[in-house]
């Protein structure tokens, strides 16, 4: 029996004016309370930068309705920060309704008086973190919900550094629609906005303007030049907005022999050629290596990289061609490593490192990144997760006139950075730095594999490893909240053989070390943490801002592969008893 607060609530929109008719039959003909229930015990949570969900008509569902509401929410701010002649940049992936999302965002916009930068066609978040700078606008919005399955859809708000929207803003937006009892927005039609001079269409220009900026990050022009063309790349954009900046970009600077798969190259909302559009799930990587297969057979030459990136083209992954044949499939954290270790050695090698440079990485990000960048003498940082808190790190620098001392950003969710540029991970920059350390290395007889046994040898293997489990629904939200109290109160020593040296309390800013509890020099987060002595690694525990899932994080070191496969084993076995009733492994 529906609840009389979701009975209300689906009500009240089944006789909503606002509602089209085609909207109201879709809710009319629900007969699952279950459905309707989820559809309405809640409105959908504006979380890490913005609002991710299920596409669907309801409070707790991506719609046309809540994009409006969102975006005058958005209106409202831009307007009390005097930035309405500024005006907000949007792009769109190739999601179901993301066009239409971007362009009713823009007409409410319009409808406010802000002017909006709407591009002509899709084109990757990256692009609009840069276009936001570029255009010099207030804030920005990408519609997409990333690497998400195709039933999703989301909206991220960045503001004007072109980062994700910072706290002090997110805040002003969340009270502002909660302020605002009417689902009920005007939209300008565009013909009348760009009459009045506040809608203006991006296209071309801004993609040079784009593209020659990431040039500038590449360090080794000349080599990609005379050797490019010696090395075999396959790419599948997995049917998002990758395809065209980033065969350009590899064209461009002299990988010729780039092959893209056929059946993922055209945008397609429905993703048919795959279960998950994700470069980290093994299934999105049977077309490429097939395609691969089909070169070395009818060619006779190898393909040495396998790159592919999300719908949003902000993360890039990455295999290499095993010397026995088949492909080895990187981690984020394995080529992380490998791109901070590449950048520092190359930009020492010309001369143009930094006195103080820095690396900037997410604190789920493995513990192996610490030990390479500090090793080669330069400084490492840890921030919360979402990389908008590395944006945060590019900002502080640049207030105070050191901007060029960043060096790189990564999160072990396959998103990097290199340079200022831009504000969000960047997939079409990282294709062309990973293939160029590749071919780098390959002049010396390396592959990255190779580059990263090596680093392994040195300094220890680190595993990492991560374990996301869902908690849907209404009854998802407690659970979620006993597995977090559970694990908040758990005071055990060891676990798994290897010593605990601290606890982490992130979001009271302390940690228990050495029996006493000691003040936590860390931004205030919804996290847990536990470190192991003698940089045995760590384990994160953080419940997702924008889904109902909560992720634990592992890293796990030891002297070789088959000792650090024993202890993550271990740790991961003792971590969960205590929460076993609800994670199973």
């Amino acid at each position: 029996m529906l609840s009389k607060e979701v009975a209300a609530r689906y009500q009240a929109w089944l006789a909503a004016p606002f509602l089209a008719a085609a909207d109201r039959a879709e809710l009319a003909a629900l007969t699952d309370e279950a459905e309707i229930t989820d559809r309405f015990y809640c409105d959908l949570e504006f979380g890490t930068g913005g609002m991710r969900g299920e596409l669907g008509i309801g409070t707790n569902r991506m719609n046309i309705y809540l994009i409006r509401r969102l975006t005058q929410a958005l209106a409202d701010t831009v307007i009390e920060h005097g930035g309405a002649a500024r005006g907000v940049a949007i792009s769109y992936d190739s999601r179901r309704f993301s066009r239409e999302f971007a362009q009713a965002a823009a007409g409410v916009l319009n409808a406010n008086g802000v002017k909006a930068y709407l591009f002509s066609e899709l084109a990757p978040t990256p692009v609009l973190s840069f276009a936001v700078r570029h255009t010099h606008a207030m804030a920005g919005i990408m519609v997409t919900a990333s690497h998400n399955p195709k039933q999703y859809n989301g909206y991220k708000v960045y503001w004007e550094d072109g980062g994700q929207l910072p706290p002090e803003q997110a805040d002003k937006i969340v009270a502002k629609m909660a302020g605002r009892n009417s689902w009920e927005v005007a939209e300008m039609p565009p013909e009348q906005a760009k009459a009045q001079g506040l809608l203006e269409m991006l296209g071309g220009s801004l993609h040079d303007a784009y593209t020659a900026k990431v040039k500038e990050q590449l360090l080794n022009a000349e080599l990609c030049a005379a050797k490019g063309g010696e090395m075999n790349i396959v790419y599948t954009p997995l049917s998002g907005t990758g395809r065209k900046p980033v065969e350009r970009i590899l064209r461009e600077i002299g990988f010729q022999n780039l092959h893209t798969v056929a059946a993922q190259a055209e945008p397609d909302p429905e993703f048919a050629t795959v279960a998950v559009p994700n470069p980290e799930d093994a299934g999105a990587w049977a077309l490429s290596e097939q395609l691969a297969a089909e070169i070395e057979q009818q060619t006779g030459e190898n393909v040495d990289l396998l790159l592919a990136t999300d719908p949003d083209a902000d993360r890039l992954g990455v295999c290499c061609r095993l010397p026995g044949g088949g492909y080895q499939r990187l981690s984020g954290n394995q080529v992380g490593v490998l791109l901070a270790y590449y950048i520092i050695n190359r930009e020492r090698e010309m001369g143009i490192l930094p006195e103080n440079a820095l690396v900037v990485k997410s604190v789920v990000s493995t513990a192996l990144a610490n030990r390479v960048v500090q090793a080669l003498g330069v400084n490492i940082k840890d921030v919360p997760v979402g990389f908008k808190y590395i944006g945060e790190q590019i900002k502080l620098l640049e207030e105070a006139g050191r901007e060029r001392e960043f060096l790189f950003g990564f999160e072990e969710s396959l998103g990097y950075l290199k340079g200022t540029y831009a504000r969000d991970k960047d997939a079409v920059l990282a294709a062309a730095l990973t293939a160029e350390a590749a071919l780098y290395w390959r002049g010396q007889g390396k592959t990255l594999p190779d580059v990263l046994a090596g680093l392994y040898q040195e300094f220890g293997c680190y595993l990492d490893a991560q374990v996301a489990c869902s908690f849907p629904g209404i009854d998802g939200r407690e659970q979620m909240r006993e597995i977090l109290r559970t694990l908040t109160e758990d005071r055990r020593d060891k676990l798994g053989g290897l010593n605990v040296a601290s606890r982490e309390y992130y979001a009271q800013g302390e940690q228990l070390a050495g029996g006493e509890m000691q003040p936590l020099d860390f931004p205030r987060v919804d996290m847990l943490g536990l470190t192991f002595e003698g940089g045995g690694g760590f384990i994160k525990v953080r419940p997702s801002g924008t889904e109902p899932k909560i992720r634990f994080y592992f890293c796990i070191s030891g002297a070789d592969e088959a000792a650090a496969k024993d202890n993550l084993q271990a740790v991961q076995q003792e971590f969960f008893r205590p929460v076993s009733s609800y994670i199973k492994l």
